[in-house]
Parts: C-alpha cells; sequence; structure tokens
C-alpha cells in the first residue's frame, strides 16, 4: 500500500506505476484525506481491499473533460455531492445564495453545482455510456426514492432515476461499496448487481425481486400528498438493518426502483479498523495557495467515537443515513488516535470533540437491537425514556479520562451535542459533574429547540419539563464546583405545530432568561425527515392527523422576529405577531412585555448613542451558535448573559455530514446596554 495522498491527476496515477484506474471516485468536495470525509474512508477502503483509486474533486462541471482525467476507469465510477447536500450547502432555509463554502478551497462558493450528484452522474454518463457509475455520500442516500424538494417545490423521482446511474450505495457505505467493488471485479454486470443490503438498484419487471414490500406509485403520490405521507412513513419503518423489508417503488410497468434492507452495522473491530487506514489527516497540498480547506479546522483534533443516533428527532435525517443503532470504536482506537495529535505542530493542546451525532450516546439503547433491531413503532427516548433503554456513562467517562491524561492534551471538548434527556436517564451523575468540572469551556450547547409542548410533540423532543430539569441540575453541579458557566439553547422557529400562539410562549421564555440568540434556526425542509414529510403534506405521517405548518414567508418572518424581539429592526413583525396571537399584553411598560408602544420605541430610537435596550427590558445580547467565549457578568449559572461574539471561524463538522439543518437564518448585532436592570434574574 502506497503512502501519501491517492492520485488526483494522471500524471499522479502514472508516478505510482499505473496505467489505469480500478474506480474514480467524483466528489463535490475538495480532496481532504481525514476520517471525517466520507470520500476519504471510501477511497482509502478501496486502497486496503486492493483497489486503484483516483479522486476527481470539484470538477468543472460544464465541461466534460474534466471528468476524463484519468481516461475509463476499469471498474466503475463513484459519484458523491460531498459531505453536504449541495442545496443546503449552497441555500439558506430563505433560498439565498451562502457566501462561503467551508468544504472548498479558500472557502470559495461556487465550485460544485446545484444538485450536484445528478450533474456528475449525467456528465459522465454523456462520456462513458456503458461504464459502471455508483452514487453515494449525503444527497444520494436521502433522495433514495421519491422525495419532496423544497428547493424546487416538487416531489422528485429517486435520484437513481435522474442522474443516469446505475446503483446508489445509501448510508454510510464501507459495506455494500465493498460488496459492489468485488461483484464488479468478478465480471458481474452491474445490472444483476440488485442484491447487495445498503444498495437501490432499478429493474424492468419484479421477477428477480422477492419478499419486497410495493410503496405507492409514484404517478399516484404526485396526485396525492397523503399517499406520500403513507408511503415515506413505511419507509421511515423500514430503516433498521435487521428488520427492515425490502421496498419496491413504482414508475411504470416496466421500471421499478428497488430499495434493498439496510447494510449491518460495524462492528467495533470493524470500526476500529476504518479508521486506522493511512489517512493523511488533512487537505491535499495544491490547496495551500488558496489558503487550505475551511472544514479541516475544527475536525482536525477531533474524535469521533461513534456513529448512529436513537434520538429520533423528526427534522433530523440521521434515523434514514446513519440509522437508529449505535455504533462505536474502542477506547483503545481513540486514545491511538489521540496520541497521534502532539506530534502535530498545530496541536495547541485542544482536542476539539469526541463525540459524533449524539456525543454521549456509546452503545445500542437496549440488549435487544444489536439482535432484534430497534423498534419500528416505538422511540428509545420519546415520549418518555423507554423501560428497556440502558442509560449509562461509564465507558465514555473512562475514555474522556483516559484522554486527559495524554502528555502534551491540555483540554477535551465536546462540541457535537449532548442528549440533556438521557444524561438525565443515568442514575448516576459522575458523568454529569465530570462533563461540568472539565469539558466545558466557560458554555455547553444544548439543543431543546422549543418550549411548546405541542411543538416538541412535532419535533419528537422530550417535553420542556425535561429540558428544566436539566437546566436546574446544571446550575446546582456548577455552583457546587464554585464556576460560572452557561447553557446556550439552540432554538428553532417556525417548525410544522408552531402556531403564533407557540412563537410568542418561546419570545416569553427568552424574555424570562435575559437571552436573545444572535443567530435564529429557522425550520429548513430537507429530505427524508418526518419534518419535511409534515411540512409537505400537512399531516403528520406517524398518525396521518393534520399539523398546522407555517409556509407563508412572512409569517415565519414574523416568528423569526419573536425570538430576536429585542432587535429594533424587528418591531414592526414583533408586533403584528402580537395582534395575531392576540397577546397585545405583551406591549406596554411592564418588565413582562417584549416591546413598548410605538411612540415611546420611536423616541428611544432617535437618541444620539442608538438603540437602548431599556425599551425592551434590559440589555439587547445575542449569542451564536458557534461562539465560545462568554462576556458579561451574568451571576446566574446556567443563564447565558447573551452578548457572546462568535469566535468560530471555522466549520465545525466532527464527522461525515448528515443533517439537512441550517443554524443561522437571521442575525442581528448585539447593542450597548444602558440599562441597570438585571434582567438576567429568573423572576
Amino acid at each position: 500500500m502506497n503512502h501519501g495522498f491517492l492520485p488526483i491527476s494522471r500524471k499522479e496515477m502514472e508516478e505510482r506505476g499505473w496505467n489505469q484506474v480500478d474506480f474514480v471516485y467524483v466528489s463535490g468536495d475538495a480532496y481532504v484525506d481525514h476520517p471525517s470525509f466520507g470520500h476519504a474512508i471510501i477511497t482509502r477502503l478501496l486502497e486496503a481491499h486492493g483497489f486503484r483509486v483516483g479522486i476527481i474533486a470539484q470538477p468543472d462541471w460544464k465541461d466534460k473533460e474534466s471528468i476524463t482525467e484519468f481516461g475509463e476507469p476499469r471498474l466503475g465510477f463513484m459519484v458523491s455531492a460531498g459531505n453536504m447536500d449541495s442545496m443546503v450547502n449552497h441555500y439558506s432555509v430563505s433560498k439565498k445564495r451562502r457566501q462561503q463554502d467551508s468544504y472548498t478551497p479558500g472557502g470559495v462558493m461556487g465550485k460544485r453545482p446545484d444538485y450536484a450528484a445528478v450533474v456528475y452522474g449525467n456528465l459522465i454518463r454523456q462520456t462513458y455510456k456503458k461504464t459502471p457509475i455508483i452514487l453515494g455520500g449525503i444527497e444520494a442516500s436521502l433522495r433514495r426514492l421519491a422525495h419532496y424538494d423544497y428547493w424546487s417545490n416538487q416531489l422528485k423521482r429517486s435520484i437513481l432515476l435522474d442522474s443516469g446511474a446505475d446503483l446508489v450505495s445509501y448510508g454510510m457505505g464501507e459495506r455494500s461499496i465493498i460488496e459492489i467493488a468485488e461483484a464488479l471485479d468478478a465480471g458481474l454486470d452491474i445490472k444483476d448487481i440488485t442484491y447487495i443490503d445498503g444498495t437501490v438498484c432499478k429493474v424492468k419487471n419484479l421477477d428477480s425481486v422477492y419478499d419486497a414490500e410495493i410503496l405507492e406509485p409514484y404517478e399516484e403520490m404526485k396526485k396525492d400528498k397523503l399517499l406520500y405521507a403513507k408511503s415515506f412513513y413505511r419507509q421511515y419503518c423500514n430503516t433498521d438493518p435487521f428488520s427492515g423489508k425490502r421496498l419496491v417503488e413504482p414508475y411504470s410497468d416496466h421500471l421499478y426502483v428497488v430499495q434493498n434492507p439496510p447494510a449491518k452495522p460495524l462492528t467495533q473491530q470493524e470500526m476500529d479498523d476504518v479508521y486506522a487506514l493511512p489517512y493523511m489527516r488533512t487537505y491535499h497540498p495544491s490547496y495551500e495557495t488558496a489558503g487550505g480547506v475551511p472544514a479541516i479546522r475544527e475536525i482536525k483534533f477531533s474524535l469521533i467515537s461513534n456513529r448512529g443516533c436513537f434520538g429520533g428527532c423528526s427534522f433530523c435525517a440521521l434515523t434514514f443515513h446513519q440509522g437508529r443503532i449505535i455504533q462505536t470504536r474502542s477506547k483503545e482506537s481513540l486514545i491511538a488516535e489521540a496520541k497521534t495529535f502532539p506530534e502535530d505542530p498545530e496541536f495547541k493542546g485542544y482536542i476539539h470533540d469526541v463525540g459524533g451525532p449524539t456525543a454521549n450516546f456509546r452503545a445500542p439503547a437496549c440488549k435487544k437491537q444489536l439482535k432484534y433491531g430497534a423498534c419500528t413503532n416505538k422511540q428509545c427516548l420519546f415520549p418518555k425514556p423507554c423501560k428497556n433503554l440502558i442509560a449509562d456513562h461509564k465507558e465514555y467517562l473512562s475514555i474522556l479520562r483516559d484522554l486527559r491524561k495524554i502528555p502534551g492534551v491540555k483540554k477535551v471538548f465536546i462540541r457535537s451535542g449532548i442528549r440533556f434527556d438521557y444524561l438525565l436517564a443515568d442514575p448516576d451523575d459522575t458523568f454529569f459533574k465530570e462533563l461540568c468540572q472539565y469539558h466545558v469551556s466557560g458554555q455547553l450547547k444544548v439543543a431543546p429547540e422549543h418550549v411548546a409542548d405541542p411543538v416538541l410533540q412535532m419535533m419528537g423532543k422530550p417535553e420542556n419539563a425535561v429540558y428544566e430539569r436539566f437546566t436546574h441540575k446544571y446550575e446546582e453541579i456548577n455552583k457546587r464546583l464554585g464556576l460560572k458557566q452557561y447553557l446556550v439553547p439552540y432554538l428553532m422557529s417556525s417548525h410544522p405545530g408552531s402556531t403564533m400562539k407557540e412563537a410568542v410562549k418561546l419570545a416569553e421564555y427568552l424574555r424570562d432568561l435575559g437571552y436573545m440568540p444572535e443567530q435564529v434556526q429557522d425550520f429548513y425542509p430537507t429530505p427524508s425527515t418526518i419534518s419535511t414529510c409534515m411540512y409537505y403534506t400537512g399531516v403528520d405521517p406517524r398518525t396521518m392527523k393534520p399539523v398546522y405548518v407555517p409556509k407563508n414567508p412572512h409569517e415565519k418572518a414574523m416568528q423569526r422576529a419573536l425570538i430576536q424581539y429585542r432587535n429594533p429592526k424587528n418591531y414592526d413583525l414583533v408586533m403584528e405577531a402580537l395582534r395575531i396571537a392576540d397577546r397585545m399584553d405583551l406591549v406596554g411598560f411592564d418588565e413582562k412585555c417584549l416591546i413598548r408602544p410605538r411612540k415611546l420605541h420611536s423616541e428611544k430610537m432617535q437618541e444620539k448613542n442608538g438603540y437602548s435596550g431599556r425599551n425592551h427590558g434590559g440589555t439587547h445580547g445575542g449569542t451564536d451558535r458557534k461562539s465560545k467565549n462568554p462576556n458579561g457578568n451574568n451571576k446566574n449559572p446556567g443563564k447565558p448573559n447573551g452578548n457572546y461574539k462568535n469566535s468560530n471561524a471555522g466549520h465545525k463538522n466532527t464527522k461525515p455530514a448528515f443533517t439537512g439543518n441550517d443554524r443561522g437564518e437571521s442575525s442581528s448585532r448585539p447593542q450597548k446596554k444602558k440599562s441597570i436592570r438585571n434582567v438576567h434574574k429568573r423572576k
């Protein structure tokens, strides 16, 4: 096995003594040889199995010659849009073009097309008519069957049909991609590879398809949204590798898309082997002149300890991509990787993260899952923790303790998210105490997402009382430790189920907390989530009951403005929202009011020093979901002061990207504090 980067040009291929590669991997991301990038894992795994792989990163999709760098590969092309869905990468929830692409050299936007997997697939097919094309990555995985596309507002066909590809390898892909490669190497025609778990194929008839469940036909779903809701929920109930059935989606009498059951989860030894492959752990040196690839900054010294998530949030696509069964690396594997960090001259002593989709999940939710799979009709944590749930942080705690002992390591952070309801379910508080004592840097980011129980129910999140218990416990532990540390809550506006009434309740919660986010997450409908299905169909696919969905851009703007009600630019929107919600009691001079009447507001707007927070109940502070260092004088642990500056220059991604949530739709700048009232003190 060669050491160094895999070839990205014909010259580099020939330097290895190759006259042809077995596979060409086409990626929408720049080439970063780090296990946080899907293309790095798949290509290194193929290399470990003896296959020759060349990488074409971010080809010019307007030029057919851009994908001919290596000529025709011996076995086929592999195509991925990258670590993010290309549409989420390009557009905010308001469909405005983003300014930076953290997965491109120099952060330059525009180096990949919209719907990148489809564009790349067709580009290849125009040049190589019969060469096998296999799609993978998050974009293909979540679009493997008919799906609602928010950006075009259409129900789209399986990506397999629109891309010209032959197969989709969905999920994490390690098992299926090697089986595909070995089948092609053995001489099988790509059209005959219809049987591999974790893949989607297309067939002309169902003669060779057995033990399958037939979904609603695509043409009928286009006419009836409720049929799509039924189909989606059937898909959702078949995402488990142990209990999932083979699904067939009919497109015509002579065209069917077949989704085989998900691939089995990797064993711990297999996970260790994947992360022990000879990654260079950085971007290709050819990107140095452009300033490197921004995404490497936060993940270079982070550790991926697990995969999968049994949290089951409605707005998250993890169930469809990684599944609900937790897969982990061993402690030995994590410690071995961490010990290499001090050898890097860029390492400053800080391990940025030890986690995954949910940091404190280190084992399957219960003993049944590895034998029978996750329950199809129950959630592990929602609405209450299952009686079979095993909430145990002992192994995770042991890993963190050993990491702290490594010479050269100053601090070990946990940034990929703590599931607070799972933490509360653990009867042993030892981990909670050490989390506060050693692994929080001033503030801990958690995701209650909302405070109104009707919305939380639609989100698949625990009721607000659970979060309140967590905040009180967090305060108590920090007080005992003599630490002033804060909670920064991730909150979401305009999620299905959120009427103006619930939006106002969220604003009142922030008022009592003395906190206003600098950035607001507006619900982003991305492919293959329950919440997106609600958004498109107007029903909860789990119950088929109607759900209120805020779709009108003006209404969404009002709900977003309520979260930032202290921002003077939002005054008119907040006033309109309060009228609609019949909550004009919140307009006035009482400290419980959100805004003051217009006359006084206008006078204060004309003050020499600009807007005074006095009119709105206190200092106009804010937080950014990427902020690190609090400032201000909040004396109530667990209650963020609100004046934070965004100091995270990098794009944190400690795992192959899987989520489609936009965490930065609206922002405002903190204003000068002119009120002496302590708005942070809980009333």
